[in-house]
């Protein structure tokens, strides 16, 4: 194939042209020209020569610009470790499905004792670590207090497994109920995103009730990056909950969710404002998010906001509604029907 470089710019192009100082117009045409007629060049040995001048200009981007940088090289939760302990949480809330070990009723035993034993040693001293980073900016611990209350936390979410799982068990279960394109609870569990954003959630959230900084936030927002949804660590979400499809969901720190409630894609429970304190700082710790009762079911696209966003029990809220207001017990909400304009196309 031949390269006409005498090709003439199209006429659409002629505004991107004439204003090539303000703006970027990147067609085929645009990019062959950069190609042909730039004779700009890297100087020969620049990486020896140059490159350690450029590492010195950073050093000091460094010290002008705080707060994007860590370099004392402690008291701060090592990302990679927390997310390895949460695949091993996962192997031992789901044995032989999820999880890297391959568990047999034959080493079942075996594997589940140095599982724990990994976790408690390594979760421990990563909650150490975001303690001590919390304790140290106020002033500095005193000895051993962190690694203490470290293992208190650890030792208390490991003896809380059975009773997460029940609550992992009623929400797989009403995934397969809700859903009729579920052909088996072993589908569920091996394929549905939602296992793992809610099993993530039910794990970081017992970690955030106990003061745990930065971990649980960890957990959520890779799980996030996994499956699309986005469930702070700080909701409080009751038994028997399903979010189908899942893709788009957000479910703000301050949301409280009753039993037996089903929400769909796109499903928004934020905050509505951030109310500022008299330096117009905003003001944490407050109500800022929605609380659904039991037995409701929200459909894709709906958006609810704020805390006078309460919801009754036995609700239905259609797609696409838009909530700042309580709905009372055993309502229907939806969306007035839009009106379609059909017409013929010209042929």
């Amino acid at each position: 194939m031949s390269i006409n470089s005498n090709k003439k710019i199209p006429e659409k192009c002629k505004e991107c042209q004439a204003n090539r100082d303000k703006i970027q117009c990147w067609n085929r045409e645009k990019m062959l020209e950069t190609l042909l007629n730039n004779s700009e060049s890297v100087k020969e040995n620049w990486s020896y020569k140059e490159l350690p001048i450029v590492a010195e200009e950073i050093l000091k981007n460094y010290e002008k610009i705080g707060g994007m940088d860590h370099l004392e090289g402690r008291d701060l939760p090592t990302k990679k470790i927390v997310i390895e302990v949460l695949d091993d949480l996962f192997t031992i809330l789901f044995p032989g499905y999820l999880g890297k070990e391959e568990i047999t009723r034959a080493n079942i035993k075996k594997v589940l004792n140095e599982t724990l034993l990994s976790v408690y040693n390594r979760l421990t001293d990563e909650i150490e670590k975001s303690l001590k980073y919390i304790c140290r900016k106020i002033v500095e611990c005193p000895k051993n207090i962190c690694r203490k209350r470290a293992k208190v936390v650890t030792k208390e979410l490991i003896e809380k497994i059975p009773e997460i799982r029940l609550l992992i068990s009623g929400d797989i279960e009403a995934a397969f109920k809700g859903d009729p394109a579920a052909a088996s609870i072993e589908e569920v569990i091996l394929s549905y995103p939602c296992v793992l954003a809610i099993t993530t959630h039910r794990l970081a959230h017992e970690l955030y009730q106990q003061g745990v900084p930065l971990i649980p936030r960890i957990m959520s927002e890779y799980v996030h990056s996994l499956t699309g949804i986005d469930i702070h660590p700080g909701a409080k979400i009751g038994a028997n909950f399903f979010i189908d499809h899942g893709t788009g969901v957000v479910i703000g720190e301050t949301t409280e969710i009753g039993n037996n409630v089903k929400i769909y894609q796109g499903v928004t429970l934020g905050a509505l404002s951030f109310p500022k304190d008299e330096k117009g700082r905003v003001i944490r710790g407050i109500k800022r998010h929605p609380t659904i009762g039991n037995n409701v079911i929200i459909y894709s696209g709906a958006t609810l906001l704020g805390p006078n966003a309460k919801v009754g029990n036995n609700v239905v809220i259609g797609g696409n509604v838009w909530l700042t207001t309580p709905v009372t017990a055993s309502t229907k909400i939806a969306m007035a029907r839009p009106e379609l304009e059909v017409k013929k196309k010209k042929e």
